[in-house]
């Protein structure tokens, strides 16, 4: 991997060549302010490697340029991970390789401060962060115990080997996985001590099959990282601030996604999630599509209106739920509009209140919901300004 190599960057990525057991890597770059840079080490390919690139995106998304390496001596994750060896693999040469990838990361000025690891790459970058002088935080997800790193193979004691990581650890395991234990994340907890966190990913899988359980995972990532990350000085990028980077704040960026062929990802400057068409109209279904995102901005604000005017006036609401559809009708057909000619659009909102509140109460909060600011814009006269850049 050269350092030439790792800078020319198209669309904040590019493939490059790696040691033995990366042939590979990947490198995801914002475009906007870096504020530190990770080393991402995962074993899944196929269908199973489509969470490596929704976490390396999303941790992009966040400002963290992410190189991701996928690392055939660590297999795939139908290995062994009792966590004392790792079938036909050599462990050492494994973490030898993700320290001369941090090396080349240095010489392009890029020094992971950050470690990420996915399966047994979890396993590896747990034994590879002592030697790696710039990292100062470290996360793992389904992550084995590490095996011996010893040349002879002979196990090592558990606490020496994981005693030695210092700094800062998150443990993300699902309750549920069916490959790796998620007691082997206590185990690796207790080990380290108390520098290290363990969070449970209900519902998710091993592989992180689901594309919104893999940005999940690394959006808690970043957020946990973000303290320890030291701020780098903000990296001039071709087109900083279109298609893909990390967006300012306010602003929403819609660029292609992988889901083809109308797939889009969606970012603002702390979140990220998709946009698509169902299969029925020709997508591939890996998001909602626009009027489904319309009405839930529409209901996410309706719910938070109340919520927010219930806690103020002091109202026993104690949930809402905001159910809507959308359809078009013709204007004929429609007594309350002004329109009498053509087809108008309606939004039929239906809302739960659940509390102990009075006919008078309900009343109220019914009306409150029509003021919430999404809803004064979608009745109000809107001005969308379009320009090329």
């Amino acid at each position: 991997m050269s350092t030439t190599a790792m800078s020319a960057v198209t669309t904040g990525r590019r493939t490059v060549e790696g040691g033995r057991a990366c042939p590979h890597a990947r490198l995801d770059a914002p475009q906007g302010a870096v504020v530190g840079h990770a080393l991402f080490a995962h074993c899944l390919t196929g269908d199973d490697g489509r969470a490596a690139g929704e976490i390396a995106r999303t941790l992009a998304w966040q400002g963290i340029g992410v190189l991701r390496v996928e690392s055939t001596g660590l297999g795939g994750s139908g290995g062994d991970t009792t966590g004392t060896s790792f079938s036909d693999t050599s462990f050492a040469g494994d973490v030898e390789d993700l320290v001369r990838a941090a090396d080349r990361m240095r010489e392009a000025g890029r020094a992971p401060s950050l470690l990420v690891g996915h399966c047994l790459g979890g396993a590896a970058v747990l034994a590879a962060a002592a030697r790696i002088p710039e990292v100062r935080a470290v996360a793992t997800i389904g992550a084995p115990l590490p095996p011996s790193d010893r040349a002879d193979g002979a196990p090592a004691p558990l606490r020496g080997r994981l005693a030695e990581l210092t700094v800062p650890l998150l443990l993300l395991h699902a309750p549920d996985d069916a490959v790796v234990d998620a007691g082997q994340a206590r185990r690796i907890a207790d080990a380290v001590g108390p520098t290290a966190s363990v969070v449970a990913l209900q519902g998710a899988d091993h592989p992180l099959s689901r594309p919104a359980d893999a940005r999940w995972a690394a959006t808690m990532i970043a957020g946990w990282a973000a303290r320890f990350l030291t701020a780098a000085e903000p990296e001039s990028r071709p087109g900083a601030g279109h298609g893909r980077g990390r967006p300012e704040p306010g602003t929403v960026v819609v660029s292609a996604g992988d889901a083809r062929p109308y797939g889009q990802d969606v970012a603002t400057d702390l979140l990220h999630w998709s946009a698509d068409e169902p299969v029925s109209a020709g997508g591939a279904g890996s998001g909602p599509d626009p009027y489904q995102l319309l009405l839930s901005s529409l209901g996410a604000c309706t719910a938070i209106t109340l919520r927010m005017y219930a806690d103020r006036a002091g109202l026993p609401l104690d949930d809402a739920t905001v159910t809507l559809t959308h359809d078009r009708l013709h204007a004929r057909d429609c007594a309350e509009c002004e329109t009498s000619t053509g087809h108008v659009d309606r939004i039929v909102r239906e809302i739960h209140l659940e509390g102990d509140l009075d006919d008078a109460q309900r009343a109220k909060l019914l009306a409150i919901a029509d003021r919430c600011p999404v809803h004064r814009t979608l009745t109000s006269e809107i001005v969308i300004e379009t320009d090329e850049v």
